[in-house]
């Protein structure tokens, strides 16, 4: 799996990033994974196409130590669908900035 891997967090950092993931995105019934929904403005034709699809989303992955971003766009609704796909450049220069903003937000310094 493509991803963008965040090591070397700190209990305090996990704490930070957890009550921020609670907060303000979705998570998965899966422990530690959170839904962070794509920019709309950033979908492929046909990603834009299957609006029964809608929200596309990125799972962020939390550990203790670590927090992994995959590349991959993903769907809510079903396990697979034509419209899930590895992200376009700009998605995933999109994905890194939002966590690399989250991080900041945080103050959190790896």
């Amino acid at each position: 799996m493509k991803q963008y891997l965040i090591d070397g967090l700190r209990l305090a950092d996990y704490q930070k990033l957890k009550s921020y993931f609670d907060e303000y995105l979705i998570s998965s019934p899966l422990g530690g994974i959170y839904w962070l929904e794509l920019d709309k403005k950033l979908l492929t034709p046909i990603q834009k196409d299957h609006e029964g699809c809608h929200p596309h989303v990125f799972a962020l992955e939390l550990g203790e130590t670590s927090l992994s971003c995959e590349f991959l766009v993903r769907i809510k609704k079903n396990i697979k669908c034509d419209c899930m796909d590895y992200a376009t450049r700009k998605q995933r220069n999109w994905l890194i900035d939002q966590a690399d903003a989250i991080l900041e937000q945080l103050d959190i310094c790896i």
